[in-house]
């Protein structure tokens, strides 16, 4: 799986220790960092989006303070759907009835062995395009084609 990961400065410690935990991951064959020196999350996230729609990565990790302005910049990419989780629960549900494929995570919000633990299991986290949300995932996707 490629993943592409950024952060800005707000989410650069954590984004780090993220980083190293999926380059050292055999589920993993690529991780494209994003990040770079005074990089909004707009910015980002942004890009984050338009690798995954572009074909260039699988599924994305971004990290900011709380996980949330970059679930809503990255949202902004036609196509892309970002969630910000922090517990088991929501990382499952993101990935498996949501099909997001950003996950995005605070810094100032998870200590890093909780959020590499999360991470080990949204690489095995598959979405059910039969399961139950797949009626709303579709009202989702037929309201975005008129956008």
């Amino acid at each position: 799986m490629r993943i592409v990961i950024g952060a800005p400065g707000n989410g650069m410690v954590l984004k780090e220790e993220l980083k190293s935990f999926l380059e050292a991951d055999d589920r993993v064959s690529q991780v494209i960092d994003l990040s770079a020196p005074g990089i909004t999350y707009p910015d980002v996230s942004f890009r984050a989006g338009q690798a995954i729609i572009e074909g260039k990565a699988d599924r994305g990790l971004l990290v900011c303070g709380t996980g949330i302005g970059t679930a809503i910049a990255a949202s902004k990419v036609p196509g892309v759907r970002a969630a910000t989780a922090h517990q088991l629960e929501t990382v499952r549900g993101a990935v498996v009835n949501y099909d997001a494929q950003i996950l995005c995570m605070g810094q100032n919000v998870i200590a890093p062995i909780a959020a590499a633990g999360l991470l080990d299991a949204w690489l095995d986290f598959r979405h059910d395009p039969q399961g139950a949300y797949a009626p709303k995932l579709a009202e989702i996707l037929e309201y975005e084609s008129f956008l």
